[in-house]
């Protein structure tokens, strides 16, 4: 919480924080107004530990609302413009949140929720940039509030993250707030992932992403260490690198997809770009098939990092772009704690090096899942080791590689077959821009390897093209593990952070007839 306020006094007309080609914050501007938001809750009646929900796309305004929620003790839950009003309402009623702050831009949905709201349910409604029918403008309530007035010491507020709901109804990540008696400690993985991420004040972070997405963490890791963060409005694989080359950019936080958007450009039009201030390139969330990777690392040398982790936290893994050479598909090893493999069916047994099970991390950080204690049980074992769900194996050198997460996993004649695998190979095929792989159900087998494929653009859908790519796999998969049908879609569902939605596929296609 301090130290905004330390760099405010350090570096006042520093740049804090811009969105590329619109309006920026200098840190002491950040500063004043984030205190002017905490006077506003404050006022409000909000009390410690409660929840304000922001629904807001990339824009300059988000930036005090995050921090003076954390000066206010308050948590924050940035919420996804990609939802549907009802799924809106659930997030805010699920959290208890009294405060909605909403765009301008996203009238429609808006709106749309506010309509969908009960009398009485979150009350203060207020909105930037604009006006809407039900909503105060934020703008003349907060300008009222005196900058330099005192605030009280509270505990210091943070994010509340929800999960993507990739697998079923969004589940409130949740952990207890900070004393204020140590508002400047960092707790050990904090420390790991900042020295991890090599920041510092001279560090210019892009942020390609979406505000209300978990990366947005980093952005107040950048703040924090005393650099400046560029906030894309919204990923675009040309303006990314006209980003980078503009602001001297020196590290990045990506995703798979994008990395696939980027390649797709044009190779001499990528090549006009200069991208040699660039010291990280850090890229998580989903995984980065290898032909994709060692294509960025050849583009941006060996600087594209990777880590895995989740929202939750219960452990962290980290490798650098030289040693993913050596071990390539490798997410790395834990930058803190432990991880243990462990019996699907006993989950307090571990299993040896190159041994599929559950991945399971021993040292990482407490949290809860928002009202589901039993949900909040399950993520842990006998031993008090915290688990993502996700499958996958260790080597003699304690390498971690992952499977696919077990809710994911296709049974097929008895044999376990891991989608991300097959997607792997499918994605390396010359004419295959994205691939997803689901288990359909079969009267013979239980389930039968399908992959969803897209096409590049260009290439035409056919049985011959599905042929050809079933032949593909059978050349570098065993035969359980090949797409027993090959279907063909213009464009597969993924999150935010480019998570492939295999719900909503399973929904899709699961009760088609096949082939």
């Amino acid at each position: 919480m301090t130290y905004l306020a330390d760099w405010a006094d350090a570096q006042p007309e520093k740049c804090a924080v811009r969105i590329d080609g619109g309006p920026a914050l200098s840190y002491r501007e950040l500063h004043e107004r984030a205190n002017q938001v905490a006077h506003w809750l404050h006022a409000l009646g909000l009390p410690p530990g409660g929840c304000i929900a922001l629904l807001l796309e990339n824009q300059i305004g988000s930036f005090p609302l995050w921090w003076g929620a954390r000066r206010a003790g308050l948590y924050y839950v940035p919420i996804s413009t990609h939802l549907t009003a009802a799924e809106v309402v659930y997030l805010l009623r699920d959290s208890g949140a009294r405060v909605l702050v909403g765009s301008a831009a996203l009238r429609d949905l808006a709106t749309a929720v506010a309509a969908a709201l009960a009398d009485g349910e979150v009350p203060h409604r207020f909105v930037l940039d604009g006006e809407l029918p039900g909503f105060q403008r934020l703008e003349g309530a907060v300008d009222r509030f005196d900058p330099a007035a005192p605030l009280p010491p509270r505990d210091v507020g943070r994010e509340f993250m929800y999960s993507s709901g990739t697998t079923g109804t969004p589940k409130g990540i949740k952990r207890a707030l900070t004393p204020y008696a140590r508002r400047r400690e960092l707790p050990p993985l904090e420390q790991q992932l900042r020295r991890m991420f090599r920041l510092d004040a001279d560090s210019v972070y892009l942020s390609p992403s979406p505000l209300y997405h978990a990366t947005g963490r980093f952005v107040v890791r950048a703040i924090e260490c005393g650099g400046t963060a560029v906030i894309l409005p919204r990923f675009d694989a040309l303006a990314a690198l006209q980003a980078i080359e503009r602001h001297r950019v020196t590290h990045g936080h990506w995703v798979p997809t994008m990395f696939v958007r980027l390649l797709a450009l044009d190779p001499a039009l990528r090549a006009g770009f200069d991208l040699s201030s660039q010291r990280v390139a850090l890229h998580a969330t989903a995984p980065c098939p290898a032909g994709v990777k060692r294509a960025m690392i050849e583009w941006w040398g060996p600087i594209v990092d990777e880590y895995y982790g989740g929202s939750e936290n219960v452990g962290v893994t980290f490798i650098g772009a030289a040693e993913w050479l050596q071990h390539p598909g490798s997410v790395g090893r834990p930058i803190t704690g432990e991880v243990h493999i462990v019996a699907e069916d006993d989950p307090d047994t571990e299993l040896p090096a190159g041994e599929v099970g559950l991945v399971y991390f021993g040292g990482g950080v407490g949290f809860e899942y928002h009202g589901d204690p039993g949900k909040t049980r399950g993520a842990y074992n006998g031993r008090g080791w915290g688990t993502y769900g996700d499958m996958g194996h260790v080597d003699a050198d304690g390498y971690l590689y992952l499977s696919d997460r077990r809710s994911d996993l296709v049974i097929s004649g008895g044999v376990n077959v891991y989608p991300q695998e097959v997607e792997n190979v499918l994605l390396e095929h010359p004419q295959v821009a994205d691939a997803g792989v689901i288990g359909r159900r079969d009267a013979e087998f239980g389930q039968r390897v399908t992959a969803v494929v897209q096409l590049k653009p260009g290439v035409a859908p056919s049985e011959a093209t599905g042929a050809a790519l079933v032949a593909w796999c059978r050349e570098r998969l065993s035969g359980i593990k090949c797409p027993r049908a090959v279907v063909f879609t213009d464009d597969l569902p993924r999150s935010d952070n480019g998570k492939l939605l295999r719900r909503v596929l399973r929904e899709r296609y699961d009760a088609a007839p096949p082939g």
